[in-house]
Parts: C-alpha cells; structure tokens; sequence
C-alpha cells in the first residue's frame, strides 16, 4: 500500500473545527483503554466517494487512516479516522469525517 493513500490530507483553508460526538453508534468506534475521545468535522470535497472509497481499503487491510491537517499554529497535525462517510449537499459534496483524539483536561 502507498503511503499516501492512508491518509486524507487538508491542503488549504483554515484548521478543521471538531465537535465532540456523544450519540450511540459513534461511541462504539472509540472502545478503547486509552483516555480518548471522538469527534467529527465537515469538511467540503470534490471527489467524497473516493476518498470514502480510500478509507475502506485501507481499512481492509487493517491499516489506520489519518486525517492530515494543519493546526491552529501552523504545524502539522494527523489524526486518526475512525468513520466517514460522503454527503451530496445543496452546496456540493460534504465529507463528514469522525475522528479519535486524546481527551482534553477541559472535557472531563
């Protein structure tokens, strides 16, 4: 497998937002023993089935999928998937995009 295709990388525009997930199925995806949280951020695409398309492939062969970004510094972060899933919108396609992070010391 290419190192690049295991991962969805963020080449412009500002920081992704995340927003902490508490609904059921979501919760499932986070069983772990470690201090982590899930949450999810919408991001606009051109090519969303695809990168679905690439998530699962890479899933199959039980690899992790990182989302790759820039932070609110200016560095480069990743972190990794844990779903996603592509929507057609009134405003083009939307790629929402759960994700797996430690838990803030705020968010206990």
């Amino acid at each position: 497998m290419n190192e690049i295709d295991d991962k969805i990388t963020i080449i412009e525009g500002p920081p992704p937002e995340f927003e902490n997930v508490n609904d059921g199925w979501a919760i499932g995806l986070n069983e772990t023993f470690g201090n982590y949280e899930l949450a999810l951020t919408r991001l606009r695409t051109f090519n969303g089935q695809a990168l679905v398309e690439r998530c699962h492939r890479t899933w199959k062969n039980r690899m992790p999928m990182y989302l790759l970004f820039k932070n609110n510094i200016g560095l480069e972060d990743q972190v990794p998937i844990m779903a996603v899933r592509s929507v057609e919108t009134d405003d083009g396609q939307v790629l929402f995009i759960w994700i797996r992070r430690k838990k803030s010391l705020s968010n206990n």
